[in-house]
């Protein structure tokens, strides 16, 4: 009896090294019993709001443990701003609640995710001695007399997401793009809707909170979609991201000197299949459980490395940050309505703040730069050589293409090293100690590895049209196939799967 009632509070308690991700089994263990419970209420909207509403704070306390508390507050917060917007007569009043809710947002976020960053720098600039202090912790420890550290700041499990997301509420509650929501629990539900809490999609409100209301509608294909995306985004990340990335990437990229020029080269490519199966997988995932429970979210991803230009990449990548980025930033900014200088000048603010986003480090600063760059580049370009839509040849967009690539992947070497001297250092081994002797035998030697990223990279850039095909083939086949292929799928994961749990990337952005 006491080894049972001790498994049921390891089950209700927050561990920090075993968090529910979708490429764990707890976490399907945990979707099969809220699926056999949503069995009973999927039919009555707002049981069906309650229901969820209670596994998706379950599923974020499992995920975050104390964090818990900061997403209540994010709820309880936009939730009033919300209300009060519309009710107040006058304009610097809507702009003052506004600018309320955007502060408390942005300096929560600030907080957990910038205040080493700032202390450091404020430290350096001005010779203190500041010291960071975790007072969530503190103030924990004083009310409950607990023992939760108080000198170390972790970031919260998505809360750049769901911030986002709340932003966003308000804001276009302001715009009178949205109603607000009246009752407090589907605005709680909208904002920790467990699939897409912790790494997104980022989702509008005005996207999400119709469906709440909606009666549960799932067809025959729809569910097949779900299905497939679900084993499309696990093939993704355990079978191709996981496997690149320990037996390669990191290595790799944790001492660049140590390896050839070619190998160097090689690992920014594999990095940049790696994130793109392990974000898109997530996502592919996120989509398909939601559309089980009967929620569309939107795509996230559309092939980004078929991009022509860096215009077009960021129309495949990242897309609902890419479009919040421009709804809420570049926009406000001024957009393209003041001039060309402005407008360049507004790109790079947007992509500079886009980087530090992702984190709060100088080379993410240089990521978003590259990014903003390539940007302001293309639209000099475009201004000085126009093309008709349409009008390129083959060969031009394939040159195109393959400039876009790399200027991406530069990107990625300082988005994924770990300072800027390991990025230089990496990128001095591709320029000046290239190895083309050794080329053969470095292939020969990881020919598995270097196998599986021309296998990735060539289903990435396969046309859409056959993508499509075998994506129907497998929702028109018959059951018992789903269930072979399945379980063949299930076998060759568990061959490659890492024996430590590799979270995804964006598990903590």
């Amino acid at each position: 009896m006491g080894e049972i009632w001790h498994c049921i509070i390891k089950v209700f308690t927050y561990t920090e090294s075993s968090p529910i991700i979708f490429t764990e089994v707890s976490f399907w263990v945990f979707f099969t019993l809220l699926m056999l419970g949503y069995s009973f209420v999927f039919r009555k909207p707002y049981l069906r709001t309650i229901y969820l509403l209670l596994f998706s704070f379950f599923f974020y306390y499992k995920s975050s443990g104390l964090f818990f508390v900061l997403l209540i507050f994010a709820t309880i917060c936009d939730y009033t701003t919300g209300i009060l917007i519309p009710i107040s007569s006058k304009k610097w009043v809507k702009k003052l609640l506004v600018g309320i809710s955007v502060a408390i947002n942005l300096g929560v976020l600030a907080y957990f995710k910038y205040a080493y960053f700032f202390t450091t720098s404020i430290n350096s600039f001005l010779g203190t001695n500041f010291e960071v202090v975790n007072y969530l912790s503190l103030w924990t420890n004083q009310l409950f007399n607990a023992h939760f550290d108080t000198l170390t700041i972790l970031l919260p499990v998505g809360i750049s997401f769901y911030t986002f997301q709340t932003i966003s509420y308000t804001v276009d509650i302001y715009r009178e793009k949205l109603k607000p929501v009246r009752n407090i629990l589907d605005f709680g539900f909208y904002v920790s809707f467990f699939p897409q809490l912790v790494a997104g999609p980022i989702v509008r409100a005005a996207e999400f909170i119709p469906q709440i209301y909606k009666k549960y509608s799932l067809s025959w294909q729809e569910f097949n979609h779900a299905y497939y995306l679900i084993l499309n985004g696990l093939i993704k990340k355990m079978l191709i991201s996981d496997f690149i990335s320990i037996n390669f990437v990191d290595r790799v990229f944790d001492s660049p000197s140590s390896y050839s020029g070619f190998e160097n080269l090689m690992a920014t490519y594999g990095y940049a299949l790696q994130i793109y199966c392990d974000f898109s997988g997530y996502t592919d995932i996120a989509i398909g459980v939601a559309l089980l429970l009967g929620f569309r979210l939107p795509i996230n991803f559309n092939s980004p490395y078929k991009a022509v230009n860096i215009t077009d990449f960021w129309r495949r990548w990242h897309i609902s940050l890419s479009t919040w980025l421009r709804d809420y930033l570049y926009i406000p900014l001024g957009g393209n309505r003041k001039g060309k200088v402005i407008s360049y000048l507004n790109l790079m603010i947007t992509m500079l703040l886009g980087g530090l986003w992702h984190g709060a480090n100088i080379r993410f600063v240089v990521w978003g730069g590259i990014h903003g760059l390539s940007l302001v580049i293309h639209k000099l370009w475009l201004s000085i050589f126009p093309t008709p839509k349409g009008k390129s040849s083959t060969w031009k967009r394939f040159l195109a293409g393959f400039v876009t690539f790399q200027v991406v992947c530069l990107s990625w070497v300082f988005f994924r090293t770990s300072s800027i001297d390991k990025a230089m250092e990496m990128l001095n081994q591709i320029h000046s100690r290239f190895g083309m002797e050794s080329i053969i035998s470095a292939i020969t030697n990881q020919i598995g590895i270097y196998g599986l990223i021309t296998i990735g990279f060539a289903i990435h850039w396969l046309p859409v049209s056959f993508k499509e095909s075998y994506r129907g083939a497998f929702i028109k086949s018959t059951l018992a196939l789903k269930v072979v292929a399945t379980l063949l799928i299930a076998f060759i994961i568990l061959q490659f799967k890492a024996s430590e749990i590799q979270p995804f990337i964006y598990f903590r952005f």
